[in-house]
């Protein structure tokens, strides 16, 4: 786990409470689900909070079928420009966040704050939210996985998958700080580094990509001729998330979480901490193998900075 800048304070230790509903001195969190994501795929990290730290939590109501409202962008020029604004495409979303948000302040004490945790395009869309809607009362916005930055623009093969709405957020929303009165942090994964989809499988200079603490390698049949027995190359699975990859940060044979590149989940101005071996999605994580930001053991490494 490597850490930019100097971590914050240590973690204290906090009695769990039972009861959610009741007046807390802890800051309650606003879970913002991911892209495709509902509320239902936080319910355990977000019941781990409550037992396990005491720390109170509202999932922003989220359903799968919410998102097919993007549609409608299909029909919008600004789609096809590369254009697209967060408003009125998402207002249902930040609508839904308002809601959460209108909830965990009722659990405050007097002149307490709050702390808004997005996942993956959670991220970027509660910084939408904290510019659109105010940040009264929130003191910590931390993203896990979230791509906060636009892909680099001129490069062949690489289409801007948020159609420019990151473009928007970067130039429109305020920027990245870690202050005592306003903390961001953001939280990458390293699960798997990705590989060009062509290239020389012999090139001494690149790293076999690493699964967890495996080594993921296919293994070619020698060429005629050659002394050598097997030679290697990097996985077809290496390969696609590779792509994947590019068109966010514009690079393919970097680390990240297998959804999202390492460098594009960081922000400039925050506490940015990387963390070996996490997997970008509740779906398709099981918890021990392929964990992700929630899973119990994931989330005790960040859990820390909801209580200070």
């Amino acid at each position: 786990m490597s850490l930019l800048p100097t971590p914050p304070p240590s973690l204290r230790t906090v009695p769990a409470t039972s009861t959610a509903s009741s007046t807390v001195a802890l800051r309650p969190v606003v879970v913002l689900p991911g892209l495709g994501n509902n509320t239902g795929d936080y319910r355990d990290m977000a019941m781990t909070l409550r037992e396990g730290y005491g720390i109170p939590s509202v999932v922003a109501r989220v359903s799968r079928v919410d998102w097919l409202r993007h549609c409608a962008a299909l029909l919008s020029p600004g789609f096809w420009r590369g254009s697209l604004r967060p408003r009125p495409l998402l207002d249902w979303y930040l609508e839904r966040v308002a809601e959460a948000v209108a909830e965990a302040k009722l659990l405050l004490e007097d002149g307490g704050s709050i702390s808004l945790v997005g996942h993956s395009a959670g991220g970027w869309l509660a910084r939408v939210y904290m510019e659109e809607f105010g940040m009264s009362r929130i003191s910590l916005l931390l993203t896990l996985g979230s791509p906060h930055l636009p892909p680099p623009k001129g490069l062949p093969g690489v289409i801007d998958q948020t159609r420019g709405l990151l473009d928007y957020i970067e130039k429109n929303c305020a920027p990245a700080v870690y202050k005592p009165e306003l903390k961001y942090i953001c939280i990458a994964g390293r699960y798997i580094q990705g590989a060009s989809l062509f290239g020389d499988f012999n090139d001494p200079s690149y790293d076999p990509m690493l699964v967890g603490e495996e080594l993921n390698k296919i293994k070619l049949p020698a060429k005629f001729g050659d002394d050598k027995s097997l030679s290697s190359a990097p996985s077809l699975h290496a390969r696609f998330v590779g792509q994947s990859y590019k068109q966010v940060c514009g690079q393919a044979d970097v680390w990240g979480d297998g959804v999202v590149p390492e460098v594009s989940a960081h922000l400039e101005g925050a506490l940015n901490i990387s963390l070996d071996g996490v997997y970008h999605s509740p779906v398709g994580s099981d918890g021990t193998i392929r964990p992700w930001f929630g899973s119990a053991y994931v989330l005790k490494k960040w859990v820390h900075h909801l209580l200070t």
